[in-house]
């Protein structure tokens, strides 16, 4: 039974053997394929038509990923960990919708979060490069969040400020019918989306809707500039570290990478 339970785990979480690689390649077939029924039927024409299919195949799909799941569970050394782990959840999420669906209408279509199964490929391709880059893009956002925090604190009290003054100028004759319809045209204005269904009329309500347009135009890049000087910072550090030698007596790292010998104890590099 134990080696039961290892040979399905070696096969459905592990990548380095023939079965294992082939299981999670056909895993993403199907994954892409239930994803593309969910798509397909939201279209009301081949909802009509092929309504019988749609229903057949979304069974087929989440009785084969229910099996899935449950095996992941059966044969995971710790199953709790799994179960709460970030793809565990993601699995579980893939089957819940057509269940619900027998209780709720149109929970179905939540079946879409299949997709973020797909995040596999990352560990099935070995794309690891991939990762790395990731890891430091949440580096790099982890790092300028007190600025992003500070940006988006201006950001918000410019809106509010703009929003009230718009309320005062133009007026609900304008449909500027209260402050926080103000504020949401402020919003749209200066995120430079523009829907159009309220504008002002005034003149003094135009050059201010100008000033905003010119602001959410100047005020687009500075997100971006914050996160790209955190990315070079984060980049450099990896550089940095990729240059030292590390020494397998003492354990010391700071050492220069054309280095004999260690810095701190001495050691002769081999």
């Amino acid at each position: 039974m134990k080696k039961t339970r290892e040979r399905i785990y070696t096969i459905i979480f592990g990548t380095d053997t023939p079965a294992g690689k082939s299981f999670d390649v056909v895993l993403l077939i199907m994954i892409v394929l239930s994803v593309l029924v969910v798509l397909l039927e939201s279209v009301k024409t081949l909802q009509t038509v092929h309504h019988d299919f749609f229903a057949s195949a979304e069974w087929f799909f989440t009785l084969i990923f229910t099996i899935e799941y449950i095996f992941r569970i059966y044969s995971h050394p710790k199953p709790i960990k799994y179960i709460t782990s970030f793809m565990g959840i993601i699995d579980l999420l893939a089957i819940l919708p057509t269940y619900m669906g027998l209780l709720f209408d149109q929970a179905t279509f939540l079946l879409t979060l299949r997709a973020f199964r797909l995040l596999r490929m990352f560990r099935i391709l070995k794309l690891t490069r991939y990762v790395v880059e990731g890891n430091q893009l949440m580096r790099a956002l982890r790092g300028s969040l007190y600025k992003i925090t500070i940006f988006l604190g201006v950001v918000l009290t410019m809106v509010l400020l703009m929003g009230t003054i718009m309320y005062m100028v133009e007026g609900e004759n304008s449909d500027f019918t209260s402050i926080p319809q103000s504020i949401y045209w402020a919003i749209v204005t200066i995120t430079t989306v523009g829907y159009g269904d309220i504008a002002p009329v005034t003149v003094l309500g135009k050059i201010i809707a100008s000033i905003a347009m010119l602001t959410g135009y100047s005020i687009i890049a500075v997100p971006t500039g914050i996160i790209s000087i955190e990315m070079g910072k984060v980049s450099m550090k990896g550089k940095q570290k990729e240059s030292q030698k590390d020494c397998g007596h003492c354990g010391h790292s700071d050492n220069d990478d054309e280095a004999n010998f260690c810095s701190h104890c001495g050691k002769k590099f081999e």
